[in-house]
């Protein structure tokens, strides 16, 4: 698939898949005989996991670290596994800090719902 095709099923520019190409996220890309790019499904497979580990807040360097070693091959598994449990760990602890937030939030809430008198948030002005 052409490059258009790719950022419209991804949700991504153009430039941001040639930049991701050019740091190494993304695998050796075929180019057809008039130089374009021609995706396949791996790639597209790559990004949306690529897209998982942005959006759970894995940094850049360490999406490029994981990218080299399955250039690597599976020689690495074992690293890649421990990369990613690492990652892991460190998305539990913020969806359980989140989950706290939640609750205070959902008690505050809670105030406001069963309460008709004025109630004090945590900064002492009346709501």
């Amino acid at each position: 698939m052409k490059i258009g095709t790719l950022a419209k099923k991804t949700g991504l520019s153009p430039h941001t898949l040639r930049y991701y190409e050019r740091i190494g996220l993304l695998p050796v890309v075929y180019r057809d005989s008039s130089g374009q790019r021609d995706y396949d499904q791996r790639v597209l497979d790559r990004l949306e996991f690529l897209s998982k580990l942005r959006t759970t807040g894995m940094p850049l360097r360490d999406m490029q670290r994981y990218a080299e070693l399955v250039t690597q091959g599976d020689s690495t598994a074992d690293l890649r596994r421990q990369l990613l449990e690492q990652h892991r760990l460190q998305v539990r602890n913020r969806l359980a800090e989140l989950q706290s937030c939640l609750l205070v939030i959902d008690k505050k809430i809670d105030g406001y719902c069963n309460s008709s008198h004025t109630i004090t948030d945590t900064t002492g002005d009346p709501k």
